[in-house]
């Protein structure tokens, strides 16, 4: 879409797939995250993300919402404990003196943590009045137990009122790459209730930031469809998610990628390029 373009971004609950994992962080930083642009362009043009905004973006993954922050004169802390690797990604984006290059963003201030999102806490700063969950939530069973142990962790972070962005994959029906994920979950173990695709629901972001202790204050949906130059691009693309994983831990990579490619093919135009259009949805909820 992971991904995460999607996954985006939060620990996937289940298994993992033998896989290289510096090789599909690449994958997810060059071919599936930019397809969540239209979605992070909406969030910062709504909310006004501008010099005044101290932005903490939880599951960051490679940065790239960071660095389209912080070119807006934002100052961004991205917490991670999940993907290393794509920390790494994002290291390179936004921290560029860390690898003898000149820095490009324009951020008056840039911090990137790989722990909790306590050790996100700055004494020295002013408290964050922007909070960022860019990771789509409910296509996974169990994801969004996860993201709401991370909320509850940054909220005490953010002062009163602050906007928190959570993000999820819309209906089904509006969503082409449904149909493409449901592979997940048939090669997935049955007796697991957690790692596997699963439709998403209406009230899914609500849910969770009820159990977060935030206030709903309004919500938007964009489109975001998933292009692809060609057949390989797509397979990568989407295995870079970690969507498939469980289905990989279940039966092998070789299985999952034949039928994946055969799910991929009624997306597939005449020039070899995929395309499949996707709506997904952002809520805004505020810290009390």
């Amino acid at each position: 879409m992971t991904p995460t373009l999607v996954r985006q971004h939060l620990p996937h609950a289940g298994p993992t797939s033998r896989v290289d994992p510096c090789a599909r962080a690449r994958d997810w930083a060059e071919i599936q995250e930019r397809m969540l642009v239209p979605l992070y362009e909406a969030v910062y043009e709504r909310l006004e993300v501008g010099p005044s905004t101290c932005l903490l973006g939880l599951g960051c993954g490679s940065g790239l919402a960071l660095l389209m922050a912080a070119t807006r004169g934002a100052t961004v802390t991205g917490v991670d404990a999940c993907t290393p690797e794509r920390l790494a990604l994002a290291r390179e984006r936004l921290l560029p003196e860390a690898w003898g290059t000149r820095a490009r963003t324009g951020a008056r201030g840039v911090r990137l943590v790989d722990g909790p999102p306590e050790e996100a806490e700055n004494a020295d700063a002013p408290a964050y009045n922007l909070v960022t969950a860019f990771e789509p939530i409910g296509c996974m069973a169990g994801d969004s137990e996860g993201l709401g142990e991370l909320l509850q962790a940054a909220t005490p972070l953010a002062a009163r009122g602050t906007p928190v962005v959570l993000v999820g994959w819309g209906p089904p029906e509006r969503c082409a790459t449904s149909s493409v994920l449901r592979v997940a979950t048939k090669l997935a173990d049955p007796l697991r209730s957690t790692g596997s695709w699963r439709p998403a629901r209406r009230d899914d972001l609500e849910e969770v930031a009820q159990r977060a202790g935030l206030r709903p204050d309004g919500s938007g949906r964009v489109a975001c469809p998933f292009g692809y130059a060609d057949m390989d691009n797509a397979v990568r693309g989407l295995l870079s998610t970690g969507l498939f994983d469980a289905a990989a831990a279940a039966t092998d990579q070789a299985q999952v990628d034949k039928e994946l490619t055969e799910a991929l093919h009624a997306h597939q135009r005449h020039d070899g390029t995929v395309w499949m259009p996707n709506v997904f949805r952002y809520l805004i909820a505020r810290t009390t």
